[in-house]
């Protein structure tokens, strides 16, 4: 999870409108610009629309006046119901509902590339954007209140008459549309491919429960000690298993992969979740709170040097644990961290690539401004891959402008790629089927879970979590059994690294929710089914 993403849940939160007093000199006339013609009409009308209200004449001084109303409806009734609905929607929505943490998204690198796109779209009457008067305008309606909606900002702008480019707003509202449309359709696709069902087995209950060790590693590259949470693997096949190294994703904390870590540890293999501390939780609760800025891209570099030194304590005795080799799992950012710990090089033309991708704001993937974020922070260097990886485990992992052509081909060792149907922070056809093809190991799989979100893999721990802030239409379908069955994946991927069968390509059911367990040739054959 990034900044961006959290920036731009904040957009789409409906919340009773906080109407703003008109500043000396503000805003009172928006030309609406519709299919090449132009509506004038005043902002106390446009309110009153979005209301649902008889919208006011714009003078009671013309004799044609008690049209004024008529006409603003007539025309924003032209467009089809659910573009009318949503655009009402935006108006009267906020556009931050965090006050503090408004004040710092609007210093960061997503938020820039945010007001730049909402500049374009919002113009001066002759054309120009209005990216500086939208910063310094929401700053000081920040000062005043805690959530600015979108007429509150348009009210409070100290422009006479703004253009609002609503051909281009219902162009970027068409391209979530269709995002979510794609996804519908891939899974659709996926369901032709005529996969054996198989029921999930039971997993045996724990004799025990158990909890992490943490310990504090002094490391070079910071002035603070790393916390990492071990997980000693239990009985004798811990010794010849592979241990697992597990990154958690950008504003993630370690216990809220404890519920994985755990499992794993019960059944045979060791675990160290590192914490990563400055874009974990704490991190991401101080930005909300204005204390900090969001964590971003930038926070990569400390995270890979944070692998290296966790390898590096586990091979010098300091980090006890058994296991032979290292499996490196990753959610979300976390999964991008782990490719470039497998020494999975980049390709070349990032710059170009981004200046593509975010010519539009890219709502429908998110995780591309966070890609595109690092052409300005630096991409840190891979780190050599490992001499005893065994394999690697990506929890809605993403990285497609890093590798257009696949980050799999290049590693010598399997993969387990897993994407949600209804992720729309990591769009699974983008990132992570992506990422996967064309794949270098026959036992590499690629797994979509139906219903499965960006935040399936990770359990809340305590209520003041700051993602339970973006609200119960992320989660997707209960996390919980989506849990237990990527548990049951990823077991027997693990098995499968150590025995001679292989997970079978298959639809798997754990209590009602399906998982598409794909591999390289269903997953080509997938790609070939998909709409054009």
């Amino acid at each position: 999870m990034g900044a961006a993403s959290v920036g731009l849940s904040l957009l789409g939160v409906a919340l009773p409108a906080l109407l703003a007093a008109r500043p000396a000199g503000a805003a009172e006339v928006l030309a609406i610009q519709l299919e090449g013609l132009e509506i004038p009409v005043r902002l106390d009308q446009l309110e009153a629309w979005s209301q649902g209200t008889p919208a006011l004449p714009a003078t009671t001084t013309s004799t044609n006046t008690a049209q004024a109303g008529g006409d603003l409806e007539v025309w924003l009734n032209l467009l089809e119901p659910q573009s009318r609905r949503g655009l009402a929607r935006l108006l009267r929505a906020p556009l931050l509902r965090e006050q503090s943490f408004g004040s710092q998204l609007l210093d960061s690198w997503a938020g820039g590339q945010m007001l730049a796109e909402v500049g374009d779209l919002l113009t001066t009457s002759d054309g120009r954007s209005t990216a500086p008067q939208l910063r310094s305008t929401l700053r000081q309606l920040l000062r005043e209140r805690r959530e600015v909606t979108a007429l509150a900002l348009l009210r409070a702008l100290p422009i006479p008459e703004l253009r609002l480019r609503l051909d281009s707003l219902l162009s970027l509202a068409e391209q979530w549309r269709r995002q979510i449309r794609q996804q519908s359709e891939a899974l659709a696709a996926l369901q032709t491919l005529a996969l054996p069902k198989r029921d999930a087995r039971p997993l045996l209950p724990a004799a025990a429960q158990l909890s992490p060790q943490r310990v504090e590693l002094t490391v070079p590259h910071r002035r603070e000690r790393l916390p990492v949470d071990l997980w000693p693997g239990q009985g004798p096949e811990a010794r010849r298993n592979p241990w697992l190294l597990v990154l958690p994703g950008l504003g993630g904390n370690a216990d809220q992969l404890g519920w994985f870590a755990g499992a794993l540890a019960q059944r045979g293999w060791s675990v160290a979740v590192p914490q990563h501390p400055g874009s974990d939780g704490r991190a991401l609760r101080e930005a909300l709170d204005g204390r900090s800025p969001p964590p971003g891209a930038a926070t990569l570099e400390a995270r890979l040097r944070d692998v290296a030194s966790v390898l590096a304590a586990r091979r010098d005795g300091r980090l006890a644990l058994p296991g032979e080799g290292v499996v490196l799992v990753g959610h979300s950012l976390g999964g991008l961290t782990a490719l470039l710990a497998a020494g999975v090089e980049p390709q070349p033309g990032l710059p170009r690539r981004c200046s593509q991708a975010i010519e539009r704001l890219p709502i429908g993937n998110p995780s591309r401004l966070l890609q595109c974020e690092l052409v300005s922070t630096g991409l840190p260097p891979p780190l050599p891959r490992p001499d005893d990886l065994r394999g690697l485990m990506l929890f809605n992992g993403f990285g497609s402008l890093l590798w257009p052509d696949g980050a799999t081909a290049a590693l010598p060792v399997p993969v387990l790629m897993v994407g949600g149907s209804l992720d729309l922070v990591t769009p699974p056809l983008e990132e992570q089927l992506q990422l996967f093809l064309p794949s270098g190991d026959p036992r590499s799989r690629l797994v979509l879970v139906e219903g499965g979100s960006h935040f399936s893999p990770v359990r809340m721990v305590e209520r003041q979590e700051a993602v339970l802030r973006l609200g119960r239409e992320w989660v997707g379908v209960d996390p919980t059994t989506v849990q237990t069955l990527l548990l049951g994946l990823g077991s027997d991927f693990l098995h499968s690294l150590e025995l001679p069968v292989l997970l079978p390509a298959q639809v798997r059911v754990q209590q009602g929710v399906r998982a598409y367990v794909l591999d390289p040739t269903a997953a080509r054959r997938w790609r070939w089914r998909l709409p054009s």
